[in-house]
């Protein structure tokens, strides 16, 4: 756990860099700092990607979890709960206090359609804290670094994410603001709960497995970097569930595998 807790320091950290260095950008370099940190995540996605061998797999998992995410709403859920971290930690809710019922709804109506479209500097509260979750999360590095850290002891690739972590915080929140601080709750909960439950997990993890769920977060990875760019509005949390499909898939492999040599394919 100790070096779950330095990632989240470290992103943290790396995040009140970002809004010192932002501070400082004139408003007409702002487009490079989103463009920087737009191919540098689109970069990251495309090597995590690539390490998929399952195409069909990761095609068919994307689609089904895009489908049941968008079912479940998991973007607007966790945007929602970035609205509420945004209004418990900047204090929307003492403005709201001072104003009758009914100016209250309202104000919590603009203070929701700010945080989903952005502040006049170009920072979004609710899709910093999205995206950098889901950033920080889905790599193999979080992965295999919280099994080898619960199972052997040894915390150097955990810490190792965190130099890394730190570094596109710094940018992620310059781009997008404080809400890519707040990650570090979501890093704490996913990193810490694996490191606590290697020693059950670990003999369910193979190589296919993790080079399949590395794939699976490349592709979730380079929406991100589609929205960055401007490139497309993607709800990227929608897809976390494919994350779910390929596990499926994973585990029936062996059985896929058998019953294509049955039909010859």
């Amino acid at each position: 756990m100790f070096a779950t807790i330095i990632n989240c320091l470290a992103v943290i950290f790396g995040s009140l860099i970002g809004l010192l260095v932002s501070g400082r950008v004139k408003e007409n370099y702002r487009s490079v700092v989103f463009d920087g940190a737009g191919v540098t995540t689109l970069i990251i996605g495309v090597s995590m990607a690539l390490q998929s061998g399952r195409i069909i797999a990761l095609a068919v998992s994307l689609i089904l979890g895009g489908l049941a995410g968008t079912l479940m709403n998991i973007d607007g859920a966790i945007l929602g709960f970035g609205v509420f971290l945004e209004r418990l930690t900047m204090g929307r809710h003492r403005a709201a206090k001072a104003v009758p019922a009914a100016a209250a709804a309202a104000a919590s109506a603009a203070a929701a359609s700010a945080a989903a479209s952005g502040d006049d500097r170009g920072w979004n509260f609710g899709h910093g804290f999205l995206n950098a979750s889901v950033l920080f999360c889905v790599g193999a590095m979080a992965l295999v670094g919280s099994f080898r850290a619960g199972t052997e002891g040894d915390s150097t690739l955990i810490l190792t994410k965190s130099v890394l972590d730190g570094f596109m915080a710094i940018l992620m929140t310059a781009a997008m603001g404080p809400g890519v601080a707040f990650s570090a709750l979501p890093i704490l909960v996913y990193q810490g709960a694996l490191t606590l439950a290697a020693g059950f997990l670990k003999p369910f993890v193979s190589a296919l497995m993790l080079s399949e769920l590395t794939g699976i977060g490349g592709a979730l990875v380079i929406m991100i970097s589609l929205n960055l760019l401007g490139l497309k509005k993607i709800k990227t949390a929608d897809f976390l569930p494919s994350l779910v499909s390929m596990i499926v898939f994973v585990l029936f492999d062996p059985a896929i595998a058998r019953l294509a040599a049955v039909v010859g394919l």
